[in-house]
């Protein structure tokens, strides 16, 4: 099993837009595992679409946080952080 590095980045698709009072709301879906992804506070000023490429990087959590694994950050193609959330 090869480890993830925090510098890692996995490809995804936008699939869903939920446009929030404040934010947008952001499905991704990773292209590899066919896992998704949703991110509640994303800039409503981005003009994210479904079908756009955005990036998804993991940051493995310490053992102690049982109920969340890890903590899943959202990127643009400029490796720009865009929201995160735990999974």
């Amino acid at each position: 099993m090869t480890e993830i590095e925090e510098t890692d980045r996995f490809e995804c698709e936008v699939v869903n837009i939920i446009n929030n009072l404040k934010w947008k709301g952001v499905m991704v879906k990773e292209i590899k595992s066919g896992g998704n992804v949703y991110f509640a506070r994303t800039d409503p000023k981005r003009d994210l679409k479904p079908g756009d490429t955005l990036y998804l990087g993991v940051k493995e959590l310490p053992s102690q946080m049982e109920e969340m694994q890890a903590e899943v950050t959202l990127y643009d193609k400029n490796d720009e952080k865009i929201d995160w959330a735990f999974i």
